[in-house]
């Protein structure tokens, strides 16, 4: 997977993460939140502005953890959806 770094922080960090941002898309680089978004449109349309395409993970935070999946997104940032 080339998000390694980012998928172990939202996996360290997925509890808090869940409790504040159920239902919404964060934008994980560098282990740190770049930005919370209400989709992955928004927040890839705003993240390209100061961070390179590829240099960054929108991650899906879904309400309900058993229905976390993970997908490629077309502009190939792994996005977690439920």
């Amino acid at each position: 997977m080339h998000f390694e770094k980012e998928q172990a922080f939202y996996d360290a960090n997925r509890a808090e993460l869940r409790s504040k941002y159920a239902g919404k898309r964060v934008v994980i680089a560098n282990n740190t939140i770049l930005g919370v978004y209400d989709s992955d449109r928004k927040a890839i349309r705003e993240t390209v502005k100061t961070m390179p395409r590829g240099s960054f993970m929108v991650k899906y935070i879904p309400e309900n953890p058993q229905k976390e999946v993970i997908r490629l997104s077309p502009v190939g940032n792994i996005v977690a959806y439920g």
